[in-house]
């Protein structure tokens, strides 16, 4: 990072970074002595605030917690859509969702959102590479040539593909293979370790060609189903992992709140769902596919120390939304509910952060800006989100008031310590993170919360207005291509 750069980050207060010294940044970074940023940017699936770094006394996370002990951690990070594919195509164009736009796991940037620039593609027409391994996009093929330099890469392997002969002897009612599964193999027999492999090999090429790039690598796991190698589930002792204890629907929930289907579709191997050794084969899964993925990560990384190129390069690491872990009983996203709409982020910035946390509010489609303002490079005028480059050296100041987040027909609206949905006809909820942080007790129907209710319901009008006016450029239909595995 160009010694410029650090100088004002440190020395100037948040007024002038927010105003003055965002404006000037790429005139900064274009000087001739300035030397572009690389950007790394690794996006987890399914991947909630559970790691180390966020004080989960359970998950073994070192390599993830390393990069957060020389970052900018997020406590508050919001997605906007609680699926994968929208969730990206969101963060990618920096635009809102609607109840027609980036909805469902498959939705696409270039079908919902044509007109909008793509982060990517910023930074590609300012002179990067643009590289893209594994699940970024949803889809392969999404704005696959004005986004990347080079066709986005994915192994052979998906999802769901199993090394286990035990996983596919019986096959649940829709026909998918057991829920979990643990060879003692290498980690590149399964596709997240090939993605980690290309990854290392292409950051030694890029060093070699010396041009600034924006390199994304995208790791499966822990999204279901559980397939990870042996090394990993052997981490953890079953016994010692502690499962959820409000294992019940909330109280007065409305009918909109539905338990997502999608960990049901794969057979279950002898468990029986709602038991709690279900409970803790399922936590067990999850906890030794974050180490898995924890691990890639770090493999990535280390390559990125020995080639020389951390001190230049900004480092992300996202998870696209979060995952109930059996609260409620539900084993998915796709709802509107806290462990769900909080996303793990962490930014490192080289020479600028220091280790620190903010608890200051952000939302995924604020990353877009945030990356660019810190390269100088242009931003589109169909961005919706904004720069929070002025936290990574005032983490205490605040950023925003809310956060907007939605799935199916449920949009919600979080603030500092509530967060509300409404489901239309089907009901709303109101839960307060001071007094309930485990959302066990809806209050949208008490009078003591009406005021709250009214305001939380005009927060949500406002965002979703916002969002209705999105440059999207007019919806057309892409032709059918292949995409990774999810129901």
């Amino acid at each position: 990072m160009p010694t410029a750069i650090i100088a004002l980050l440190r020395r100037r207060p948040a007024r002038f970074l927010a105003g003055i010294f965002l404006a000037a940044l790429p005139a900064v970074l274009t000087a001739a002595d300035a030397k572009k940023p690389n950007i790394l940017f690794i996006a987890i699936d399914d991947l909630r605030p559970e790691l180390g770094c966020y004080a989960d006394s359970q998950v073994k996370s070192p390599n993830i917690d390393r990069v957060a002990s020389q970052g900018l951690l997020f406590a508050k990070a919001y997605c906007q859509v609680a699926v994968c594919g929208a969730s990206r195509a969101s963060l990618m164009t920096s635009i809102l969702p609607t109840a027609k736009r980036f909805t469902i796991a498959k939705s696409r940037a270039d079908e919902d959102a044509p007109g909008a620039a793509t982060m990517p593609q910023m930074f590609k027409a300012a002179g990067y590479t643009t590289l893209s391994n594994g699940k970024i996009f949803h889809n392969a093929a999404d704005t696959n040539e004005r986004s990347w330099s080079e066709p986005s890469w994915h192994p052979k392997a998906n999802n769901g593909t199993s090394l286990d002969p035990a996983s596919t002897a019986n096959r649940s009612k829709d026909n998918r293979a057991r829920i979990y599964e643990a060879p003692d193999v290498p980690d590149n027999a399964y596709a997240d370790g090939m993605v980690a492999e290309k990854t290392i090999a292409d950051l030694r090429r890029l060093k070699a060609d010396g041009k600034p790039f924006f390199l994304a690598c995208g790791f499966l796991r822990p999204h279901l189903p559980f397939y990870a190698p042996k090394k990993y589930w052997d981490l953890y002792d079953r016994s010692k992992i502690s499962i959820a204890d409000n294992r019940y629907r909330p109280e007065n929930a409305p009918v909109g709140l539905k338990r997502d289907k999608e960990f049901s579709t794969y057979e279950f191997g002898g468990y029986t769902d709602s038991t709690p050794e279900f409970h803790a084969m399922m936590r067990h899964g999850y906890y030794a596919s974050v180490s898995y993925s924890d691990k890639l990560a770090g493999d990535v990384l280390a390559e990125l120390d020995r080639l020389g190129l951390a001190d230049n390069t900004i480092v992300v690491i996202w998870g696209d939304h979060g995952w109930n872990l059996g609260e409620h009983d539900f084993w998915a996203k796709h709802d509107t509910l806290h462990n769900v709409a909080r996303v793990p982020l962490i930014i490192r910035v080289p020479g600028v952060t220091d280790g620190r946390r903010t608890d200051a509010m952000v939302a995924s489609l604020d990353i877009f800006p945030t990356l660019c303002a810190l390269a100088g490079v242009a931003t589109p005028d169909t961005i919706q989100g904004r720069s929070f480059a002025a936290l990574l050296t005032r983490p205490a100041q605040k950023f925003r008031d809310t956060a907007y987040v939605r799935y199916g027909r449920g949009d919600a609206v979080v603030t500092e310590h509530m967060i509300y949905t409404s489901y239309g006809a089907e009901g709303e909820m109101l839960y307060d993170h001071r007094t309930d942080p485990q959302e066990n007790h809806n209050l949208a129907g008490q009078p003591k919360y009406q005021d709250d209710l009214v305001r939380m319901r005009g927060l949500l009008k406002a965002q979703m207005d916002l969002a209705a006016q999105a440059k999207v450029g007019p919806p057309i239909k892409m032709p059918a291509s292949a995409s990774e595995e999810e129901p």
